[in-house]
């Protein structure tokens, strides 16, 4: 398995953590009448994101941003791999995206402005690059 592809399946058991980080709160805040719930916005009132606490709404969201990344991120990996063009470079953009989600976590949980961001764009432009380096 190639370093990208083997980043690929780290990033998926990553997406795993963050969302027993992000449920197993919400479930203790909520109770799993609303949790396990058709989430019908008649039953609920507001989207469940908005009655947890800011920290719990933080994993939320960090959770929906790694799904965002992990779709560009697949997308580098595909090409990368499937067009042949697996460099040491994209094996390093890889690693790099990887270790950006993973400090994306507490960064936006405990609210560090402006490293969330910077961590983010960090992780966003290592993408980027793979997939700059497969069309080159």
């Amino acid at each position: 398995m190639t370093p990208e592809l083997t980043v690929l399946a780290l990033a998926g058991l990553l997406q795993g953590v963050q969302f027993v980080l992000m449920s197993v709160p919400a479930n203790l805040e909520l109770g799993p009448g609303k949790t396990a719930g058709p989430r019908d916005p008649g039953r609920l009132g507001k989207p469940l994101i908005e009655q947890v606490s800011p920290k719990t709404g933080r994993l939320f969201r960090a959770l929906n941003n790694h799904f965002e990344g992990l779709i560009l991120f697949t997308l580098a990996v595909v090409v990368v791999t499937l067009g042949d063009k697996a460099t040491g470079l994209s094996a390093v953009c890889a690693w790099v995206y990887l270790g950006a989600r993973v400090l994306y976590v507490p960064a936006y949980y405990f609210g560090l402005t402006p490293w969330r961001s910077v961590i983010w764009l960090v992780g966003f432009l290592a993408t980027m690059l793979m997939i700059v380096s497969a069309l080159i």
